[in-house]
């Protein structure tokens, strides 16, 4: 490991393990010595770190909008451009420009041996039978979620019987045939999954369900995964 490679994995660890970092937790991370550890940080501080603490109490990397954006491995950025270029299949039309706009940067910021990986990189993402559109304004549904705050549209289910919900959003869930909102149903007084290219007419109440979207999603996801397993034959 060349020590360039190593103060790029030191800022990680910072960012990573709770503060304060203590330098024997930093050594067993990168493998080295506590010695090299401190003369590392002194490095680092010179490089124009805001790292707070010393030896024996640990240390905390400050957040600093000055400080130049950490590198990426070559695994972690092709991880990047395969998850970018898959929103670009599967996301609403906003959040698919956001993710060409994202990969524009990173193309642009990064090493130029990395920035030629990233133009002729070997992973891609297809959808060869997509699904329905949605008719809704996905990127407002996605605000409705952030903001916690009730929707209403109308529905068509797998039968063919409309309704007009009321739900509380809690998340969206993009798979291979459809994407999803998995919400609480006020109508049901449960939760429910909808596929979004079965909605329309979608508009915000106003009312907030503000601060249980967290918790209401672990539930649900809990109740999904058991569901899950349920249906999973028992062969033992």
């Amino acid at each position: 490991m060349t020590r360039t490679h190593r103060l790029f994995q030191m800022m990680t660890a910072l960012r990573r393990l709770p503060a304060p970092v203590r330098a024997q937790q930093l050594a067993d991370e990168l493998e080295v010595s506590v010695r090299t550890v401190y003369r590392d940080i002194d490095a680092l501080r010179s490089l124009g770190a805001v790292i707070d603490g010393e030896a024996g109490f640990g240390y905390t990397l400050i957040e600093d909008a000055a400080l130049p954006p950490l590198g990426f491995e070559d695994d972690e950025l092709e991880a990047l451009v395969l998850g970018l270029r898959n929103v670009t299949v599967i996301g609403d039309p906003a959040l698919a420009a956001a993710a060409r706009t994202a990969l524009a940067k990173l193309t642009a910021r990064v090493p130029p041996r990395q920035g030629h990986r990233l133009q002729h990189a070997i992973l891609d993402a297809r959808r060869f039978d997509p699904p329905a559109p949605p008719r809704i304004n996905v990127a407002e549904l996605r605000a409705a979620t952030w903001a916690e705050e009730t929707v209403s549209f109308s529905y068509v289910d797998a039968a063919g019987a409309a309704s007009v919900r009321e739900v509380d959003p809690l998340g969206l869930v993009y798979m291979q045939d459809t994407s999803m909102l998995l919400a609480w149903c006020h109508l049901r007084q449960d939760f429910r999954a909808f596929r979004l290219d079965r909605m329309d007419d979608l508009r915000s109440t106003g009312k907030s369900f503000r601060p249980r979207r967290v918790p209401m999603l672990r539930d649900y996801t809990a109740r999904l995964r058991a569901e899950a397993r349920a249906r999973v034959p028992d062969h033992s």
